[in-house]
């Protein structure tokens, strides 16, 4: 039987007993003195588990109690109607569990979803763990997690991937599956983890199971029919994540406190805080960092491998300016010119507010690594659009609409002298790869960093003879393809970064083979990045 056959077959019988209403609640008795569920005939670890947000002694580890997870009784998220559960957990050094090195109870809040959270610490730095979860006769699959090497310490090699923009109903995640087979060190996650809306003009490959996200039991419904893919549940358990999160995580094109077709933010600020504690409830982050409190979720952070890689997880939505120019509800994201939007261009605008650049700015000072990765959800690298009119007109929803905190952002990198800055992102699903210039307005302008960027998963692409016409108007720009779904994968060394852009045949076959379209270096202190096709 084909794989595909097996993955529609899987979620099918998911979804027809998710339709038929929330199971019972399990039953609660003692065990060793400890209150624990029994769960007759359900498998409560449906959504497998997760780790993430590694240190020099710990990582995160995740799963949630979800034995109906597509439930439609909001008083029973994932068919689980009771109040908090004790759950247990085991982390080994060797893939059997034999050698444990920790173990503990933890608790599955019903608040939140009866997610759990663990804040694992105390173990050796820089090597693999193995984790799993059980609660009562239940137990979950065994998870693999990483943790960092000591700060510091000498690395030889990192290697780590890029993935954004999985929309379900546009295609399978066979992505995600040869993204794990490459066995990386780190996987990093730049946004667009979920599609909030449902496609209602392009052909889908598979539906969503509500017609939209934008109430805390949709989210959910959202995450846990993502989580029950069988290629991404393999990823997260395999590899240890870095996550930040673009627009769709919420609404399309939000921006702060606003949201197109919202003339009035509090509404919107209610679906955020609905959105936002759905993210948390699925992800491997810290609880101790980013438990969320309403419409506000702390979620920029830097991690630090060793002396070789500082990473610098930026959030560019929850604390940016306003959309330029958005004048007339359900804009959002659009082209202005400078004749037509002066706003754009205002230097009190920001693209991470002032906080997050502040932070960014001082953890690029004092690094010590020898290279600084910028890990952000859009493109930052200027992209003159040429209209029919002859004008030049640039995109507002990404760091072309806040040109002024880019600017600031890479006059920091120069006059400081970061070490080997780079910087990736998500978004426009398609691969780029481009030097990143002090003014791009002036061609002799030094390049003070590179950027590489990762087409989607799954998500349908921008028109290429479009978007290739315009590389006339931006020579920074050193690749661009539109046309492949796939990933990044990356290996860093102390002398150069190599990337491979990672293409899947087909998005909408399960069973998609993958190759390499593209490879770019990095070298040590030579920014911008030299290759091109394979």
């Amino acid at each position: 039987m084909a794989r595909g056959e097996l993955t529609r077959r899987r979620f099918l019988d998911l979804s027809g007993r998710a339709l038929a209403g929330a199971l019972t609640a399990p039953a609660l008795v003692r065990s060793s003195g400890i209150l624990c569920a029994r769960w007759p005939e359900q498998n409560p670890f449906s959504l497998g588990v997760a780790s993430g947000d590694p240190s020099a002694d710990g990582f995160v580890i995740w799963t949630r109690l979800a034995p109906d997870p597509l439930s439609e009784d909001p008083e029973a998220p994932g068919g689980v109607a009771r109040g908090d559960i004790p759950i247990g957990y085991e982390i080994a050094t060797d893939e059997s569990m034999r050698n444990i090195a920790l173990r503990g109870t933890a608790t599955a809040e019903a608040a939140f979803a009866h997610s759990v959270h663990v804040e694992a610490k105390g173990l050796g730095a820089g090597r693999p763990y193995w984790y799993r979860f059980t609660s009562g006769d239940a137990q979950s699959p065994i998870g693999r997690a990483l943790t960092a090497p000591a700060p510091g310490a000498p690395l030889d090699r990192l290697r780590f991937a890029c993935a954004s923009c999985a929309n379900y109903e546009a295609g399978y995640f066979a992505a995600y599956r040869h993204l794990a087979a490459e066995q990386p060190d780190l996987v990093l996650f730049l946004g667009d983890y979920i599609y909030e809306y449902t496609e209602k003009r392009l052909p889908t490959v598979r539906r969503h199971h509500v017609p939209s996200a934008a109430t805390l039991p949709t989210y959910r419904d959202r995450y846990a029919q993502y989580r029950l893919d069988p290629d991404l549940q393999n990823l997260h358990a395999s590899v240890t994540a870095l996550v930040t999160w673009d627009d769709h995580e919420v609404q399309n094109d939000y921006a702060d406190r606003w949201a197109p077709g919202f003339t009035d933010s509090e509404p919107f600020l209610k679906r955020r805080a609905a959105a936002y504690q759905a993210f948390y409830e699925h992800m491997p982050v810290r609880p101790s960092h980013s438990r969320p409190n309403g419409p506000d979720m702390q979620l920029y952070d830097r991690f630090a491998f060793g002396d070789l890689v500082q990473f610098s997880v930026l959030d560019g939505r929850q604390h940016r300016s306003r959309e330029a120019c958005d004048q007339t509800p359900g804009i959002g994201g659009h082209v202005e010119t400078d004749a037509s939007c002066a706003e754009r261009r205002d230097p009190a605008r920001s693209m991470l507010g002032p906080e997050q650049e502040a932070w960014l700015a001082a953890g690029l000072s004092s690094s010590k690594a020898r290279w600084n990765v910028i890990a952000q959800d859009v493109m930052m690298a200027q992209l003159r659009e040429r209209q029919p009119d002859g004008s030049v007109g640039f995109w507002t929803d990404d760091w072309n609409g806040y040109p002024a905190s880019r600017s600031r952002v890479l006059q920091h990198i120069h006059e400081r002298r970061v070490r080997n800055p780079v910087v990736l992102g998500g978004d426009i699903h398609s691969f780029w790869a481009s030097d990143l210039k002090l003014d791009f307005d002036d061609p002799r302008s030094p390049t003070v960093a590179t950027e590489l960027i990762g087409t989607s998963i799954t998500s349908n692409p921008p028109p290429y003879e479009k978007f290739a016409a315009y590389l006339a108007d931006n020579p920074h720009v050193r690749f661009f393809e539109s046309r492949s779904r796939g990933y990044m994968s990356t290996e860093v060394t102390p002398e150069r970064m190599t990337t491979r852009f990672q293409a899947i045949s087909d998005p909408h076959d399960p069973d998609a083979t993958v190759s390499t379209l593209a490879t770019f270096v990095v070298e040590d202190g030579r920014p911008g990045p030299v290759g091109g096709k394979s």
